[in-house]
């Protein structure tokens, strides 16, 4: 059975938000000095778009969130392989809301930033590896 282009084009779009947040990171993370709080930032939104970009592709539903944590458990629910990986990205769910606004919070480290940049790659690989190559943004 094809897929219909819809989820085509849908799972493509997901794919592509992640790439340009990665991206992003990649670029902020070169400044100097580096944009520590923009590239963990970035990062959360990577991991969470390729997440994301999964569970379309397989045609179940999620619903609105920026919780790592509960699109992992999705993403494990269709590749219990990801169970590792995604342990280790779903702390980066603080990171959609932990920096982007003033307050006492002292600022990530770039080793920190990093980190974060290198499991958002590693989340958006392993999702691009369980998809079909035709896929690939």
């Amino acid at each position: 059975m094809q897929p219909d282009e819809a989820r085509l084009a849908d799972t493509r779009a997901w794919l592509s938000k992640a790439r340009t947040d990665l991206r992003s990171a990649d670029h902020a993370l070169t400044a100097s000095p580096p944009l520590v709080e923009d590239v963990v930032f970035q990062a959360q939104q990577a991991t969470e778009k390729a997440m994301k970009a999964l569970p379309t592709w397989h045609d179940v539903p999620f619903r609105k969130t920026h919780s790592l944590e509960e699109l992992g458990e999705q993403c494990v629910g269709l590749h219990a392989d990801l169970l590792p990986l995604v342990d280790r990205a779903a702390p980066l769910t603080e990171y959609a809301w932990k920096f982007r606004y003033p307050g006492e919070q002292s600022l990530p480290s770039p080793q920190e930033a990093a980190e974060a940049q290198q499991t958002a790659g590693a989340i958006f690989a392993a999702v691009l590896e369980r998809l079909p190559p035709d896929l690939r943004p």
